[in-house]
């Protein structure tokens, strides 16, 4: 389904995964990352982020944003699977993923967009859901419009096109007692070959 978003390139596979097939996929994936908790520097304070990550990824996909810079761990047998599935829809080679644990409603991800310059002009971005259904919010960066969607337990969300030039998205908190969610973005990141 294309959402109707103007000047975006945004398509969503509501039952992507299988029930079964996701809720093995999100227990896995809760024991096979590093899971951590980064922190980032505001108005002089250092602040933690309000969720766990884990960045993986082929050797070469170091990968930095909002100043912090992220070497790739290895892949795990569960991320490879779920990369392939992601490839064969996407028609292409996801080289990265960023792992986001959303342990409960408090945990959240700011508006922002995956435009940071490894990514290229016009990224292509597959974002899936394991756990938790949670809204996504898409804000237009110039009349400041939104949309959200909520994001299902098994589902892929694909932002391509010029998407991340005219559109922020994130994850709100909510006080609403949930359970955890799991998302990942696989990334196809822009490397150099030379030493």
């Amino acid at each position: 389904m294309r959402l109707p978003l103007p000047e975006a390139d945004v398509i969503y596979y509501p039952a992507f995964l299988n029930p079964d097939t996701a809720d093995a996929f999100f227990k896995a994936l809760q024991n096979e990352l590093p899971w951590q908790q980064d922190s980032l520097r505001m108005f002089g304070k250092t602040i933690p982020i309000p969720r766990l990550q884990s960045w993986h990824g082929d050797p070469e996909c170091t990968y930095t944003y909002s100043g912090l810079t992220m070497p790739p761990n290895p892949w795990t047998s569960t991320l490879t699977d779920v990369r392939n599935r992601c490839n064969h829809v996407c028609k292409t080679r996801f080289n990265s993923v960023l792992a986001n644990w959303y342990r409960h409603g408090q945990d959240s991800m700011s508006l922002h967009a995956d435009d940071e310059p490894e990514l290229g002009p016009n990224p292509i971005i597959a974002s899936i859901t394991l756990g938790e259904a949670r809204p996504f919010i898409f804000k237009h960066r110039e009349t400041k419009v939104r949309h959200t969607h909520v994001l299902e337990h098994g589902s892929l969300l694909v932002m391509a096109g010029a998407t991340q030039s005219h559109y922020l998205h994130g994850i709100a908190k909510t006080v609403k007692p949930i359970d955890g969610r799991i998302n990942l973005t696989f990334r196809r990141l822009i490397v150099s070959n030379s030493m």
